[in-house]
C-alpha cells in the first residue's frame, strides 16, 4: 500500500522506523527503490549506489536507476506522481510547484525515523550544508529536499591570453579587449535565467506568488534607485556592440570550441569545452559590472542548486529518505566533484584543496555574493525570453525610452499573467 497520509509524533517515529526494518529481522524481504538522476551522472549513482548497499549491508535491496535531466524532472514527476521515482534529483526552481502539487514528502516528519536509521539528524544535515542551500530546500520552516550541488549559476569563462584580469571586470572594457582582438564576447540573452542577472544586479526583483504567479518589478524603480529603461539601454549598448554574440541556450560550449569567442557568460557545465579551447589562458571569474549612467553595476545572477527528493508516495519512504541523504552527504558530493567537476554544498567538500584550486568553481563562488535564488512561476520563461530575443535583435532603440517602457511593460503583463 502506498503511503498517502503522514502521521506525526511517537506513532509516527514507531511505524517508521518499522518500515525501515529497524524492528523486523534484517534481510527477511527485499526493499525496492527507484532513482532517477541525469544521464551524465548515470555511472556515479551506480557507484553510490553499491556503496549504499554495502554500507546497509543487513538488508537486501533492489535499487532500479533511470535516467532523467534535474532541469525535466519536475513536468515529469507532475505527469503521475504516484508512477515516478521515489528518490529523484531535481533543479531548486522547481521545488515550490512540486512541494505545491505534494509530490515531495516533508523530511522533517521522518527525521526521528531516519535518525534511527541513518544516524544522524536533519539538523546535522543542515549545518553540513551551506545556508543558502538549506534555506533554498526550505519552504515554511520544513525542509523537503537534501542540497546535490551549489554551482547551478553562471560568471565569465575568459582567455587570458587575449582578455586581462583588467578587462574582464566590466563590460566596457571586456569588450573593448575583444574588439581589438578581432574577438567576441558570447551570452545568452534569449532566457530569463541569464538576462535577469542584469536586473538583479541593479536592486530589482522576482518572486512567487502563493497561487503560483510571479511578481516582478523591472518596469518600475528599483530598491537601488535604477529604473527598468535604464537597465534595458544598458543592455542594448551591450548587444548592440560589435563585439558582443548573442547565443542560443545550450551553444556557448560550440561557439567557444569555433574559436570566435575569448569570453563567454555560461557556468560550470561548459568547463571542459572552454579549458580545451582557451588551453593556457583558461580563466574565469565573476560576472562583469555595466554602466548604467555614470554607475557601474556589478552584474547579478539568478543563482540555483540541485536537490535530491522523496516522492511523498513512496512505498519505502522511510529508506527512500536514508538513500537520498546517502547520495548528497559529504563523500557523495566529493565524488561528484571529482567525476563531474560539479561544485559541493557541503561545507567540508567545498573547502577542499581540489575544489578551492578548480578554476570553474571558484569563479561561481565569487560571484554566489551577487546571486539571487530565482524563485518565478511558469509564466516567467516565454516572455522574458521574447524579451531578451529582443534585445539581441536590438528591435528597439537605445534612446527610445516609450518603446523601450512599452517593451517591458508587455513583459510584465506577460510574466503576471494568471495561471491557467
Amino acid at each position: 500500500m502506498k503511503l498517502t497520509k503522514k502521521v506525526i509524533g511517537t506513532l509516527l517515529a514507531a511505524a517508521m522506523t518499522a518500515s525501515l526494518g529497524v524492528s523486523a529481522v534484517a534481510g527477511e524481504e527485499t526493499i525496492s527503490l527507484t532513482l532517477w538522476g541525469a544521464e551524465e551522472d548515470q555511472a556515479l549513482l551506480q557507484e553510490l549506489v553499491d556503496q549504499f548497499e554495502a554500507t546497509y549491508s543487513d538488508y537486501t535491496f533492489d535499487i532500479q536507476i533511470g535516467v532523467e535531466s534535474e532541469s525535466t524532472a519536475k513536468d515529469t514527476i507532475l505527469t503521475d506522481v504516484e508512477a515516478a521515482a521515489d528518490v529523484f534529483a531535481f533543479a531548486s526552481d522547481q521545488i515550490y510547484d512540486l512541494v505545491n502539487a505534494g509530490a515531495l514528502a516533508n523530511l522533517d516528519e521522518y527525521d526521528e525515523a531516519f535518525q534511527a536509521v541513518a544516524g544522524k539528524s536533519l539538523d546535522d544535515v543542515r549545518a553540513a550544508n551551506s545556508e543558502s542551500s538549506v534555506e533554498a530546500a526550505t519552504i515554511d520552516g520544513n525542509m523537503y529536499a537534501f542540497p546535490m550541488s551549489g554551482d547551478n549559476s553562471y560568471f565569465l569563462y575568459y582567455d587570458s591570453n587575449v582578455i586581462s584580469d583588467e578587462d574582464a571586470q566590466s563590460w566596457d572594457t571586456l569588450l573593448a579587449a575583444a574588439d581589438a582582438a578581432g574577438k567576441k564576447v558570447g551570452m545568452t540573452l534569449a532566457y530569463g535565467w541569464y538576462n535577469a542577472g542584469f536586473f538583479y544586479g541593479a536592486g530589482f526583483t522576482t518572486d512567487l506568488n502563493d497561487d503560483g504567479t510571479t511578481a516582478i518589478d523591472w518596469n518600475g524603480v528599483s530598491a537601488d534607485g535604477y529604473t527598468g529603461v535604464s537597465i534595458v539601454q544598458a543592455m542594448l549598448n551591450i548587444a548592440g556592440n560589435s563585439a558582443f554574440q548573442a547565443v542560443a541556450d545550450g551553444d556557448i560550449s560550440n561557439q567557444i570550441a569555433s574559436g570566435n569567442l575569448c569570453a563567454a557568460v555560461s557556468g560550470t557545465w561548459d568547463a571542459a569545452a572552454t579549458q580545451e579551447a582557451f588551453g593556457d589562458g583558461y580563466a574565469a571569474t565573476k560576472l562583469p559590472t555595466f554602466t548604467v549612467g555614470d554607475d557601474q553595476v556589478q552584474m547579478g545572477s539568478a543563482f540555483g542548486y540541485k536537490f535530491v527528493g522523496v516522492n511523498a508516495y513512496a512505498e519505502n519512504i522511510g529508506w527512500a529518505a536514508v538513500l537520498a541523504e546517502f547520495l548528497t552527504n559529504e563523500e557523495a558530493q566529493v565524488a561528484r566533484f571529482n567525476a563531474r567537476q560539479i561544485g559541493p554544498t557541503n561545507i567540508n567538500a567545498a573547502a577542499s584543496e581540489d575544489v578551492s584550486a578548480n578554476v570553474a568553481i571558484s569563479a561561481v563562488v565569487a560571484q554566489s555574493e551577487f546571486g539571487v535564488i530565482q524563485r518565478v512561476g511558469g509564466k516567467f520563461w516565454d516572455p522574458t525570453e521574447t524579451f531578451g530575443e529582443n534585445i539581441a535583435q536590438g528591435t528597439v532603440s537605445v534612446d527610445d525610452e516609450a518603446g523601450i517602457q512599452e517593451m517591458l511593460d508587455t513583459l510584465v503583463e506577460g510574466v503576471t499573467a494568471p495561471v491557467d
